[in-house]
């Protein structure tokens, strides 16, 4: 695809960064299917463009990414079968992140939550506004996090406490997130774009090659650990999709309610 090709999806360029801005502001940013489809391809063309050196992903609005979108939810529950596309994207868009040559920043300019933290997650840097939070709570609306969540938590804060917020589906502030190593720096609102602005020239006044051959060399094991693991992720969330607790979640959203559970 061209860049100007997409719909859900913005872009800018300063100097040789290539910023990604996701463009649902009056939904968080939530991921629908159209966005989750661009998503499975826009670092794919990101990696390809011969005018940028890094890139930065960001979202338009208060928020960065809250997840998955509810009425896509909802369509996914009525037909499974469009779960199978859903699947194929899903590997794709941490595959493409993970082969991406480029150093890939995420810039977390509000709450990044479920798929939106599994994007943020599988970057290379991650800076956020200090009001910001980060959190997979798949499993408040009743789904495994299978989109890659299991694989990428415990790599980054070991698996006892990966599990303690996989389990739990809490938020952690920017501020703790950054204290027990989930991401790079938390900082002031007011100092979010020109932080991430100056490590960005940091590195791209680095020697490129070099920098780009050594993210690659270490996802290599991230790469080995996401392709062993990720179809079964997946399968365990298609079959969390039809669950009555699934569909209760979604209910109880659109009710603004709390969701009763039954564990079937």
């Amino acid at each position: 695809m061209k860049f100007e090709d997409y719909r859900t999806i913005a872009f800018s360029r300063r100097n040789r960064v290539l910023t990604v801005t996701l463009n649902r502001p009056d939904r968080l940013n939530a991921v629908d299917e159209l966005m989750h489809e661009e998503l499975s391809q826009v670092f794919v063309d990101c990696s390809r463009d011969p005018d940028s050196d890094l890139v930065v992903i960001t979202g338009a609005g208060r928020a960065f990414c809250a997840g998955g979108d509810i009425d896509w939810m909802q369509s996914a529950i009525d037909v499974p079968s469009r779960f199978e596309k859903t699947t194929r994207e899903a590997k794709q868009i941490v595959y493409s992140l993970l082969d991406c040559e480029k150093p890939v920043i995420a810039k977390l300019n509000g709450h990044a939550t479920g798929l939106g933290a599994t994007i943020a997650l599988f970057c290379d840097l991650i800076f956020a506004s200090s009001r910001a939070k980060i959190g997979d709570p798949h499993v408040s609306v009743g789904l495994v996090a299978g989109d890659g969540g299991t694989v990428i938590w415990p790599q980054l804060l070991g698996f006892v406490r990966a599990k303690e917020y996989l389990l739990t589906g809490d938020l952690l502030s920017a501020e703790e997130a950054a204290r027990i190593g989930l991401i790079n720096r938390s900082v002031d609102p007011e100092a979010l774009d020109a932080t991430v602005d100056a490590f960005a020239d940091r590195l791209n006044a680095g020697a490129i090659k070099a920098i780009r051959w050594t993210k690659m060399s270490t996802n290599i094991a991230l790469k080995q650990i996401a392709h062993s693991a990720m179809d079964a992720c997946l399968a365990y969330e298609s079959l969390s999709n039809v669950t009555s607790d699934h569909q209760e979640a979604v209910n109880a959203f659109r009710e603004k309610r709390t969701p009763v559970f039954t564990g079937e």
